[in-house]
């Protein structure tokens, strides 16, 4: 993506103008971002997808001053009659679900995939919303059909109201109103408080519009859940080090014993009147284990990575329909695409796919690279690839996580397992 050329999608800024004036900073209403949109689910397709098992999907009902909450799967028949206002249906991971939904977010791909998350689909009834709120990360709200009233503010008073199953705002104050209409966005920061209530409406052909908002949300970890999340896989590269030192020290085991992992001693601890109280040298030695676990950064470059590409939970990949033809590849007759539910990154050292890492370097690392950035290669670029980046695409493509497509309109790889 060219980040220097004015988008619609931002009001005519161009993507690095957007991110010094507005990305975490204040909000952004664009008119007609995508002018002439069409939703790509009508209502009746959304509700058939809220009614799957692996859908993440919501109903939120508002009456009088009460809220109520339920989560999917829903039957048709279990969702309030369209006649009744004041619910709202929320289904989350659509671009998980729908091509089309992973078309739209690749639009926003001038933030980095590491914090790019997923497309949530609000249906709603006249009066229809979740209440006055604030989330922790970047969201856009783009209105995709029919009409919503949208009241911002800067909280101050982040109090929530008691006794309810959302977390609505107890003394919401707005200080800006908009009436989104059929291509309109909205972009708001972190923590900035919002309410949106549906409107009804009436479409160009004259007959009442389902109000339907896209919401594209981002990635924001707090650093206690990464921080937790980075030293859990840690130990586990530290674990799986240990073993493979075990075996290989096993096949010299006749020339040179296995050096053990070191293990806490204490020869000098003393008898104890106090044996609640915790070591000492214990706490040092635990201190120790974590500096040594953070003392390498390739080590915590492949956590993070790994941790960033982890699919979410209840995403699974469907077995190829057709086998890897890795000569058609080699002879560039064919390209590679990314599954959509695929999640892909990379640093100076590694490239990183669905929460597993590998070292690269050379031409077979900007060849990886760029797949991860495009999310395909076309034939004539694929068949620069090395033979054993070619095996690699071909695992790639057995565990489901691309797709080898056809003719399109460095030596060896230098990758290899992190």
């Amino acid at each position: 993506m060219d980040v220097n050329q004015p988008l619609s999608l931002l009001a005519g800024l161009t993507p690095a103008q957007f991110m010094r004036r507005h990305w975490q900073k204040k909000p952004l209403l664009v008119r007609q971002a995508i002018p002439g949109f069409e939703p790509f689910l009508s209502r009746a397709a959304l509700l058939k997808l809220a009614a799957r098992e692996q859908v993440e999907s919501r109903l939120i009902v508002q009456k009088g001053k009460g809220w109520s909450m339920r989560k999917g799967p829903f039957a048709p028949k279990s969702l309030p009659p369209l006649a009744q206002e004041g619910w709202t249906l929320l289904v989350q991971g659509v671009d998980l679900h729908e091509p089309a939904g992973h078309a739209l977010l690749q639009q926003f791909r001038f933030v980095p995939d590491a914090r790019l998350d997923d497309l949530m689909i609000s249906f709603a009834t006249p009066g229809g919303g979740v209440g006055p709120h604030f989330d922790s990360y970047d969201v856009f709200l783009f209105q995709a059909s029919g009409r919503r009233r949208w009241k911002i503010g800067l909280q101050k008073d982040f109090t929530l109201q008691p006794d309810v199953p959302l977390k609505i705002l107890q003394n919401f104050e707005a200080d800006e109103e908009f009436v989104l209409e059929a291509g309109d966005m909205l972009y708001l920061p972190p923590r900035y408080a919002h309410d949106g209530i549906a409107e009804a409406s009436v479409g160009v052909n004259g007959k009442p519009a389902d109000c339907m908002t896209y919401s594209i949300g981002f990635r924001s970890p707090s650093k206690t859940e990464l921080a937790s999340e980075l030293l859990h896989r840690l130990a586990e590269m530290g674990e799986d080090a240990a073993e493979a030192q075990a075996e290989a020290s096993g096949a010299k085991a006749a020339r040179k014993p296995a050096r053990p992992q070191p293990m806490y001693r204490d020869p000098a601890q003393p008898a104890t009147e106090t044996p609640a109280a915790m070591p000492a040298g214990l706490a040092a030695f635990a201190g120790q284990a974590v500096r040594e676990a953070l003392k390498d950064p390739l080590a915590l470059a492949c956590a993070l990575g790994e941790c960033m590409t982890e699919p979410k939970p209840g995403v699974w990949f469907d077995e190829p329909e057709q086998a890897w033809n890795g000569e058609a590849a080699k002879a560039g007759q064919t390209g590679v695409a990314l599954d959509a539910r695929t999640r892909m990154m990379y640093d100076s050292d590694h490239v990183f796919i669905n929460g597993e890492s590998y070292r690269a370097k050379g031409a077979d690392a900007s060849l990886m690279q760029r797949l991860a950035d495009q999310r395909h290669l076309a034939a004539r670029e694929l068949r620069k690839a090395g033979a054993s980046a070619v095996e690699l695409l071909g695992d790639w493509h057995e565990a489901g996580w691309l797709q080898q497509i056809g003719h399109d309109s460095s030596g060896d790889a230098n990758l290899h397992k992190a």
